[in-house]
């Protein structure tokens, strides 16, 4: 409902018939659509941070493999044109209303670093250090990935889904990786 109808169209008894729950419902478990959201959100980077962490045992020392395997799953998420629709709607919403802004950040804040955590960890499996700032880099594959994505919705024939990412992500993983020194 919030990606075919827009975040401001889309009401809560909108959300609530789409859902097959009243009004009642909505309100037992989410004070206003923001929280919604921002619920809908953290389940999604948290299932997401999951699946990553389940790829760590088999391709956790071999960053090239694992960034791979991550990107394959960003590759296949079946929503990704309704997500992509509810995020930059949101995120509109967001630089609107700073109470929005605020809860969102501190979302991203949160996911951010423990995407961070996992970069660290990874980078460490495989006896390499950072150059830059390893939260610096999260921010910039975020950015590139959620910027690939808008361009592979408006313009899908000439660049699917993941080429972006496959293309560049290994090559600045190298250029911001060396090999960790001998203890």
């Amino acid at each position: 409902m919030l990606a075919e109808r827009g975040y401001g169209a889309a009401s809560v008894e909108d959300i609530c018939a789409a859902a097959g729950f009243t009004r009642g419902a909505f309100y037992s478990n989410f004070s206003s659509k923001d929280e919604l959201v921002l619920a809908l959100f953290e389940a999604t980077t948290d299932r997401l941070l999951a699946q990553i962490e389940a790829l760590l045992p088999a391709l956790g020392d071999e960053p090239q493999s694992l960034l791979d395997a991550v990107l394959g799953l960003l590759d296949t998420e079946p929503d990704q044109r309704r997500w992509h629709l509810i995020s930059a709607e949101f995120m509109l919403h967001a630089l609107r209303n700073p109470a929005a802004a605020t809860a969102w950040a501190e979302q991203r804040t949160t996911f951010r670093r423990r995407l961070t955590e996992l970069v660290e960890s990874i980078v460490a499996a495989g006896n390499l250090e950072m150059t830059v700032d390893p939260a610096l880099f999260v921010r910039l594959v975020i950015a590139l990935h959620e910027g690939a994505r808008a361009q592979s919705l408006l313009e899908p024939a000439d660049l699917p889904a993941g080429t972006l990412e496959h293309t560049f992500l290994p090559t600045v993983l190298d250029a911001v990786t060396r090999p960790a020194p001998r203890t």
